[in-house]
């Protein structure tokens, strides 16, 4: 008699019953869902913004936007994950909202507005470029196929590994003394 007794109050307050009554206006249902779920979604909300009192009140505004929508929860079953769904969207919101920590001196600001593409730029960049590929040509071919593959090419050291068919520390080692007979090679230049 009192495992059927049980088995009742605990299907009456099932989450499923509950969201159902909270879907129907049962606000005393809703509330019963705030006490069952609290922690966990502020355990979600603590995790993403890592301070008490804005994960305290981010808590409030999840379960006040739950209350809203949860007409628009399908599967009562769902809904610890729908709220947890919630609270997370929401943290993240916050956190990407967040003001950037700001300066008022005007010196943080002045680099913003200058344009820094100027046609001397431009040609100072191709000039530079153009002694890189003059230099990369002065090297030897596994110098240069080392740095070819690894800055233009952009492929990984174990890619470089395989391709190379030598191991990872090999390649390093090779791409150390690329860059120091490329630097020679460019000062050579630089002074001829």
């Amino acid at each position: 008699m009192i495992t059927q007794y049980r088995q009742t109050v605990r299907e009456k307050t099932s989450p499923e019953r509950l969201v159902g009554a909270a879907q129907r206006g049962d606000r005393d249902a809703f509330g019963e869902l705030i006490t069952r779920y609290e922690r966990s979604v502020y355990a979600v909300a603590f995790r993403r913004l890592g301070n008490h009192a804005e994960a305290q009140e981010l808590c409030q505004e999840v379960f006040m936007q739950a209350m809203r929508k949860i007409d628009q929860l399908r599967d009562p079953r769902c809904f610890g994950g729908w709220l947890r769904s919630i609270a997370n969207r929401m943290a993240i919101n916050r956190v990407l909202r967040r003001a950037p920590l700001s300066s008022t001196d005007s010196q943080a600001y002045d680099g913003y507005c200058v344009e820094h593409r100027t046609p001397l730029a431009g040609v100072l960049v191709r000039e530079r470029e153009d002694q890189v590929h003059l230099g990369l040509g002065r090297l030897r071919a596994l110098d240069r196929d080392t740095l070819v593959a690894f800055y233009f090419d952009g492929r990984s050291l174990v890619e470089m590994s395989e391709e190379f068919d030598s191991p990872v520390g090999t390649i390093k080692r090779r791409l150390h003394t690329a860059r120091k007979r490329l630097a020679k090679e460019l000062e050579a230049l630089a002074s001829a």
